[in-house]
């Protein structure tokens, strides 16, 4: 079974039809026939959730999270071992803290990152990545 692990941008491209939704179409089509994995980090699900209750408002935000409910991507909670593995990232890379949670996921879960965010880069040859 393939692993995966979706960051906001990934998600973002899905859910708007932007460059890169039919990757991610893909990747979920696969997990619903129990072929991949699909996690997102807790603190990625909640980037969503920010990023669209302020440019678009509560109503919206929390259409989002329904539907991204819908879907089969594990949410996986911010405990201490990803805290740690997404702190030593950080720690050496110039992303967010966000974004270093979905690396570390990443690492963690020996996943695949899908994502088109070029913050990323610097991290290509510590974990996979899929480019959107």
């Amino acid at each position: 079974m393939k692993r995966f692990v979706l960051d906001s941008y990934a998600l973002f491209a899905y859910l708007e039809g932007e460059k890169g939704a039919d990757i991610v179409a893909s990747i979920l089509s696969g997990a619903l026939n129990e072929k991949n994995e699909v996690f997102m980090s807790v603190v990625n699900w909640g980037e969503v959730y920010y990023i669209v209750l302020r440019e678009q408002g509560k109503q919206a935000a929390e259409l989002y999270l329904k539907t991204i409910d819908r879907y089969p991507i594990e949410i996986i909670d911010a405990d201490k071992e990803i805290t740690l593995e997404a702190s030593r990232i950080k720690s050496s890379h110039k992303i967010s803290f966000a974004d270093a949670f979905a690396a570390g996921l990443t690492k963690l879960k020996k996943a695949m990152l899908i994502t088109g965010d070029k913050e990323f880069q610097s991290l290509s040859k510590e974990i996979k990545i899929e480019w959107l």
